[in-house]
């Protein structure tokens, strides 16, 4: 129970630096990890589970999700409409859903959990609240990409990048690394969210490689060099789109979705090299929760959502696929050449509380 109170403590306190793990939401596709009922990119006022519905009929599985309903519902009817399995989602932020499922234990009613990023899943999965995976599950995705331990599997991958405006920023003059954000020549000319959940997730392994003396000298750093702060990585994205900004750190898909809709924009990603924290490259994940009562059919969802088809809905919204052979988001590098920082994913579950606390200590929000 210990643990469990830490690991709310923690997401109180994301909450309560006005952060969320809520994403852009665009015309042609929608990868936000919001509630359907708030508007992507808000954030929440505190840490509170969504408000309790009626329970579904006992046939119906119990999704929850922390990903968006236009992203996963195309699947999930495609699942229904295969199978015959009734799914009821439940939609809210990652974090959100994470305090749900620890404040209701045992008698949660959900089947499954899909979380944004390693470090909330991560989390779960420490309590004991999740099931060990049928290895023909696992055995889908690379082990890099999945709990160490067999109770999550990744779904997606999504790289962090520095996009930058490429009328201000000439290719010679970007940063070599994440750590020379800290340089004066970057003083004021880019964009961070501090307490968005992939930003917290990032410095988590920054925490895992780097250790925590160096981890707070760049939040520090990157405080004192007067970023502009958002909630997201969308307005990020906008804004460097705009010409307001010369770059900033985000989500490598942030600038394929406005590509999608606006045509050529004057911005690029910017990879950093094999391991710079800058290039962590997170999984969303899915377990099955231990009290479960529908394991067979919880598990022949998730297998479904890496089943080609799923696979190549989430390509065509711009995140990486995790199966072999599904191939990669157009002009961007493939899996296999994405720089490598070599952590574990699944313990980043072990740094989200004190990569929390560095980030509210720093100044950045």
């Amino acid at each position: 129970m210990k643990r469990s109170v830490a690991f709310l403590a923690a997401i109180a306190m994301l909450a309560a630096c006005g952060g969320g793990d809520g994403e852009a939401t665009t015309t042609t596709e929608a990868t936000a990890d919001a509630t359907t009922t708030v508007p992507a990119e808000t954030t929440t006022s505190e840490a509170a589970a969504p408000e309790t519905t009626e329970a579904p009929a006992a046939e119906a599985l119990v999704l929850y999700s922390g990903r968006n309903e236009d992203f996963v519902e195309p699947v999930i009817e495609a699942f229904t409409a295969e199978t015959g399995i009734e799914v009821e989602a439940r939609y809210a932020g990652t974090g959100e859903l994470a305090t749900t499922i620890l404040a209701e234990g045992a008698d949660t009613p959900a089947d499954v959990f899909w979380a944004q990023d390693p470090a909330f899943i991560g989390g779960i999965a420490k309590e004991g609240l999740l099931t060990e995976l049928p290895a023909d599950i696992l055995d889908l995705v690379d082990e890099r990409f999945r709990d160490a331990d067999g109770h999550w599997v990744g779904i997606t991958a999504r790289s962090r990048v520095f996009v930058y405006n490429t009328d201000l920023v000439a290719e010679d003059e970007l940063p070599p690394t994440v750590w020379d954000l800290v340089e004066p020549e970057w003083n004021g000319r880019f964009g961070v969210a501090p307490t968005n959940g992939s930003f917290v997730a990032f410095v988590s392994g920054m925490l895992l490689a780097e250790g925590e003396d160096r981890t707070r000298e760049w939040l520090e750093g990157i405080a004192a060099n007067d970023p502009v702060i958002f909630d997201g990585n969308g307005p990020i994205v906008d804004a460097t789109v705009a010409g307001d900004l010369a770059g900033g750190l985000v989500n490598h898909y942030y600038l394929l979705q406005r590509i999608a809709e606006l045509g050529e924009v004057p911005a690029a990603n910017h990879y950093f090299g094999d391991d710079d924290p800058g290039a962590m490259v997170m999984a969303t994940g899915a377990g099955i929760l231990v009290s479960s009562d529908q394991p067979d059919a919880a598990a022949d969802l998730i297998a479904y959502l890496l089943a080609a088809e799923s696979q190549d809905h989430f390509l065509g919204l711009f995140e990486y696929p995790l199966i072999e052979g599904a191939g990669s988001p157009e002009g961007q590098p493939t899996l296999d050449e994405l720089p490598v920082f070599d952590i574990s994913l699944t313990d980043t579950a072990d740094t989200l509380e004190p990569a929390l606390t560095l980030i509210s200590e720093s100044g950045l929000n």
